[in-house]
């Protein structure tokens, strides 16, 4: 069985709702949120974030807008630019030293561990003489 809505009613509702006007205590409270804002901006070296009490108060409820960021100019070098590098490559220095082998990879001979053994429940522990396998067969019976 489905559900549906009478004729006329919708779940959407698209009408903008009007915004209180703000009190003394609010006001307070949103200037010292504010000075707060501004300085973790200052402290993270946003100073461009700092905002002024409307901007902020717009910004907290909402009402505002992002602020376009600035078109940066492309660098384009010209002939005469004074830093740009005349030359194709430079080679870069061989002093003779650095030459190191390959380290031989570390290989397991098959000579120390004996088995593995369960010590607690599903606990696989590597036996690597006759006495540990002893003491981890004695281990569960007391």
């Amino acid at each position: 069985m489905t559900m549906h809505l009478a004729r006329g009613l919708t779940t959407l509702n698209t009408r903008k709702r009007k915004k209180k006007p703000l009190t003394l205590k609010q006001i307070a409270q949103y200037e010292q949120d504010m000075r707060a804002h501004n300085k973790r901006m200052r402290q993270m070296h946003c100073h461009n974030l700092q905002m002024n009490l409307e901007e902020y108060v717009a910004y907290v409820r909402g009402e505002s807008k992002p602020r376009k960021q600035e078109s940066r100019e492309i660098y384009k070098p010209t002939e005469n630019a004074p830093y740009t590098r005349t030359t194709e490559h430079i080679p870069s220095l061989d002093s003779g030293v650095g030459f190191a082998p390959k380290k031989e990879p570390m290989k397991y001979t098959g000579t120390l561990i004996k088995g593995i053994a369960t010590m607690h429940k599903s606990n696989a522990v590597p036996i690597t003489s006759r006495e540990e396998a002893i003491a981890v067969s004695t281990m569960r019976r007391g």
